[in-house]
């Protein structure tokens, strides 16, 4: 029990924090999770050594984008479709897999690469080459945990529930990025 007690008063401030400041509350846990999941999936290649221009690349991308852009997003669409509107789940979670998850993944893509020092013609090339396939996966993947988020989870933790399952996300797009990297650096050796 006393380990208990410290967990809930931590719990506690996060979401005082979380009521009080939301923007700044879920950047900042935006910012931690796509750190960690950067570190993760770095290791899970077996790096020896951190790339610290990705890890700070995807730690800057989730202060600046990972907590604003869902809060703003989840907001807009609450006012949009409010309790009123029949089959209001269903239009929640069009929206969000029709207009939120393509301009997001395109954010992803070419911010990240921009953070990690590459030129913009880098980071388009970026884009075109791992747009569709990263945008058809998380469509297939991700659809149920986005749904349950829109239907059952409450609007003020949807953005901190898809932050948890961004995390194990943004280790898939951390390693397609590495090994489209990776062949860009083979052919330019060539």
């Amino acid at each position: 029990m006393s380990i208990s007690k410290p967990l809930y008063s931590l719990f506690g401030t996060y979401l005082e924090q979380l009521f009080n400041h939301p923007v700044r509350t879920k950047s900042i846990t935006a910012s931690v999770l796509a750190t960690t999941a950067n570190v993760t999936s770095q290791r899970l290649a077996g790096a020896k050594k951190l790339n610290q221009h990705s890890v700070f690349a995807y730690g800057l991308y989730g202060f600046i984008f990972g907590g604003s852009v869902p809060h703003y997003f989840y907001q807009t669409v609450e006012r949009l479709f409010d309790n009123d509107v029949r089959f209001r789940r269903f239009f929640l979670f069009l929206s969000e897999r029709l207009v939120y998850a393509p301009i997001y993944q395109v954010l992803s893509l070419y911010f990240l690469s921009l953070f990690e020092g590459n030129s913009h013609s880098t980071a388009v090339k970026n884009v075109e080459k791992l747009y569709w396939p990263l945008l058809r996966a998380n469509w297939q993947y991700l659809s149920l945990f986005v749904y349950l988020n829109m239907a059952y989870v409450p609007p003020m933790f949807r953005s901190i529930f898809m932050g948890i399952i961004s995390f194990i996300w943004v280790v898939y797009i951390a390693q397609k990025r590495r090994r489209f990297q990776e062949k860009q650096a083979a052919e330019k050796s060539k």
